[in-house]
């Protein structure tokens, strides 16, 4: 039996309905509404019943304190070891993402893993593009203000990376112990991405769009840095895809990967109306993430 974790999500929606033709893959999610879908709440013990589990994708919890996050992904890690699962499948950050705030749970999740029982495969997913609609989003006359400076962000298309998991969990032998980096072909900057809207691009100071989401009410305090951090750690060109690995990308889908800028072309798109300061959202970035990649 196949378990995904976080199916209610993003990204583990899409992995879900990549496997909807199996009948072996259960959902785990907080709040359960079908026979497929078992609850499963990092936060509640007796919900981390994985009996009958042989692969888990473990997506990132995100969204949290840190020691919050360690928290519950020890819990569902030391679930699994107990309940006799074989193989762990974990979406973890990208290698270039140790400068990002949020960086620090997910390497404290990997080095978990590795002294686990469990066989395991690690998949480094590059930050979302559908994140860059959020966190770089066109004002309504057309210009995008984000705090992006010259640097340029190796996003990825949030359907390869679901794929990749997809793939993952259904031939784990293949990648045990193997750590997948997944990051974007074609880094994308401030300029590419306002070209692909028809806009124009004129970066802002940090301090006024740090000012812009906490004016904005909706962060709690612990994701005004981790949204901040990002910006400069794409302005500072640390996200450009190339301080990391091999990228496996492409190699694990078995084709080219789907265009980056039409993935944030299509998210700016379907978006509610931009906020100007550049900042219209205040979720951390999680992929899980999540852009936080989960």
């Amino acid at each position: 039996m196949i378990l995904i974790t976080g199916a209610a999500g993003a990204l583990g929606q899409l992995v879900a309905a990549k496997l909807a033709h199996r009948d072996d893959v259960l959902l785990g999610t907080r709040t359960p509404r079908s026979p497929a879908e078992r609850r499963v709440d990092f936060d509640d013990p007796a919900s981390l019943d994985f009996t009958g589990v042989h692969t888990m994708l473990l997506i990132s919890a995100g969204y949290g304190e840190d020691d919050a996050v360690r928290a519950r992904h020890e819990a569902a890690i030391s679930a699994a070891e107990k309940a006799g699962v074989r193989h762990l499948v974990y979406t973890s950050l990208s290698g270039d993402g140790d400068h990002l705030a949020y960086a620090l749970a997910h390497r404290w999740t990997e080095r978990r893993i590795r002294r686990s029982s469990l066989e395991w495969t690690i998949l480094r997913n590059g930050l979302y593009a559908e994140f860059l609609a959020a966190i770089a989003p066109p004002g309504p006359d057309g210009t995008i203000a984000a705090p992006l400076g010259d640097g340029r962000l190796a996003a990825v298309a949030r359907e390869d990376l679901a794929e990749v998991a997809a793939r993952v969990v259904t031939a784990p032998q293949r990648h045990a112990g193997r750590v997948h980096e997944l990051v974007g072909e074609e880094p994308l900057g401030g300029a590419e991405l306002a070209a692909a809207v028809g806009g124009s691009y004129r970066p802002g100071p940090l301090g006024r769009t740090r000012e812009a989401i906490i004016a904005a009410g909706q962060a709690l305090p612990f994701q005004v840095p981790m949204l901040v951090g990002t910006y400069s750690a794409i302005a500072a060109g640390f996200l450009d895809g190339t301080g990391v690995g091999p990228n496996a990308l492409r190699e694990l889908l078995g084709r080219t990967p789907r265009s980056a800028l039409e993935a944030y072309s299509t998210a700016v798109a379907a978006a509610n109306p931009a906020d100007p300061a550049g900042a219209a959202s205040t979720a951390p970035p999680s992929g899980g993430a999540s852009a936080r990649p989960a």
